[in-house]
């Protein structure tokens, strides 16, 4: 029986950039530490581990297991952790080494953080966080569940960010803006005003979306 089973839930470009952190910690036996994906049609080997999809790798016998939701969209990143709560798998964290926490920073669990990311001071951050590489997080922060930032984000001090919210690479927000729920902000956008729930912004300075 397998020790420690570890899963990456989603072997597209979000779990096989997070892969390499993880196998860092766990090893690199494919039948210890393996992608779990429901889109593919049958097992393969992506980038030299082993794929199941979520059924087998519940079957797979181990004393403990535990996965990282590797999907960078954030409403059905909360549909898998719903599915792997059921199950009783704990979430796991992924963390680069070379991350850069300072004073006071709390992240909830299930996060993944990539190489070169910073949080400064007095942060509180929620469930399953994605922040992609280059980004930060300045000070006095508060950041919900299952919110994406893309590489590169910069996030100044006394920003709230809802749940569900995804912020596109390069994206600035000013300090001391209110990011709400479900709301989208575009690549490269300069966010100078607090961003309505649900909404989506773009451009510099950042506005709404107007859909044709």
């Amino acid at each position: 029986m397998i020790a420690t089973l570890t899963g990456i839930y989603g072997a597209g470009g979000c779990g096989r950039g997070i892969m390499p952190l993880a196998r860092d910690r766990h090893g690199k036996v494919p039948d210890e530490l393996v992608f779990v994906d429901d889109a593919l049609a049958a097992p393969s080997i992506i980038n030299g581990q082993t794929t199941k999809s979520f059924k087998a790798f519940c079957e797979m016998p181990a004393a403990h297991k535990q996965i990282a939701i590797a999907v960078a969209a954030p409403a059905l990143r909360a549909q898998i952790a719903s599915q792997i709560t059921a199950e009783n798998i704990p979430l796991l964290s992924v963390r680069a080494d070379n991350i850069v926490f300072m004073d006071d920073v709390e992240i909830g669990e299930g996060a993944l953080i990539s190489p070169f990311v910073t949080f400064t001071s007095n942060i509180k951050v929620g469930r399953c966080f994605h922040a992609n590489l280059y980004s930060y997080v300045e000070h006095d922060c508060v950041i919900g569940d299952f919110v994406t930032f893309a590489p590169g984000v910069q996030c100044n001090g006394h920003v709230h960010i809802g749940d569900f919210a995804y912020i596109g690479a390069g994206a600035v927000i000013r300090q001391g803006i209110v990011i709400g729920a479900n709301a989208t902000v575009g690549m490269g956008a300069i966010v100078t005003k607090d961003v309505p729930p649900g909404a989506t912004v773009v451009g510099n300075p950042a506005r709404p979306l107007i859909k044709n």
